[in-house]
């Protein structure tokens, strides 16, 4: 219903079967939102979560200047800018299951979260969602108030699942050209692929909510017209992948479900990594469907050491 043949999307029956919350300024479990319009060229928002205040007089007054402009703690906190899955055509930073996850953060790390309501496909195809994520990255860099510790310095994580996952990479690869210093990249089931069939493809595709056509539509509307899935935006280990071997790219923590379809392509990343040089800690769940960090009537959303706390494992 939502994906056409003729390559367009049905946007508003996809916004309509998307469950929204409000950013809220008043405490919850320990943890407030707000949003905020952090390019106005772009009209990008951003929905930040950060540890509400703990002093009383605080607490109760919700204030943009007061919330957003002072540093949650005098001690080092991280900062993690997470972009959302849903295959660069779906969901976005409001979504009710994102918004879970980012609190989730929160409460667990201690973190401030500034999750990118980037802009998608395929009415935004490549490179629109990476220049969003660097948008975002560049603006917290130069925010004073993110910035911790005595050497007064930004600890920042990026992260997503799904396409978020995706994006994330390639933020990571620019600021790497760049000179800003990632601590660490969290990606969830990042969704990487390429042009040949692979195992789990084969075996998984129709089974655990996704097929292999799915995937194939996703690409073919984010993807510059014309290119196929060895696009190094899909496939960065590809034949048209950048190599990655002199650049100084951040740790990285890759989670992989064992009944996601594109679980040999998280592999293969994972360990594209590992050849390039560079530091990869692989989270492998080898009973656990897409998503399952968002289900907690499941073990793995339990159990799983990445969700619940991943910033110790490579910050």
């Amino acid at each position: 219903m939502l994906r056409r043949p003729d390559g367009t999307f049905d946007r508003h029956l996809a916004e309509f079967l998307d469950r929204k919350v409000p950013a809220n300024a008043f405490p919850v479990n320990g943890v407030i939102s707000f949003d905020l319009l952090i390019d106005r060229a772009t009209n990008l928002l951003a929905r930040i979560y950060r540890p509400a205040p703990t002093t009383p007089s605080d607490s109760h007054r919700p204030s943009l200047h007061a919330d957003l402009q002072s540093p949650p703690s005098p001690d080092p906190f991280p900062v993690i800018i997470f972009f959302h899955g849903g295959s660069f055509a779906h969901s976005s930073s409001n979504s009710a299951i994102y918004d879970s996850l980012c609190r989730r953060f929160v409460s667990l790390c201690g973190a401030v979260v500034i999750s990118v309501n980037y802009r998608r496909s395929p009415e935004h195809r490549y490179p629109c969602a990476y220049e969003d994520g660097w948008t975002a990255l560049k603006w917290a860099s130069t925010e004073p108030w993110l910035h911790s510790g005595k050497d007064a310095k930004l600890r920042v994580f990026l992260s997503g699942d799904s396409s978020g996952g995706n994006i994330a990479h390639h933020v990571a690869v620019r600021a790497a050209e760049s000179g800003i210093e990632v601590s660490g990249n969290i990606l969830l089931n990042p969704m990487f692929g390429g042009n040949r069939r692979t195992e789990s493809e084969n075996r998984l595709d129709g089974k655990y909510f996704v097929t292999v056509q799915d995937r194939y539509w996703y690409w073919k509307a984010f993807l510059p017209e014309g290119a196929d899935r060895d696009h190094p935006a899909c496939n960065p280990f590809g034949p048209n992948g950048m190599k990655l071997e002199e650049l100084p790219f951040t740790k990285t923590l890759v989670t992989v479900a064992g009944l996601d379809l594109t679980r040999d392509w998280q592999l293969a990343y994972a360990e594209g990594l590992k050849k390039a040089g560079h530091d990869v800690k692989l989270v492998y769940r080898e009973q656990a469907t897409i998503g399952f960090y968002f289900l907690p009537n499941t073990d793995h959303f339990y159990e799983s050491s990445v969700v619940p706390d991943p910033i110790p494992q490579i910050w």
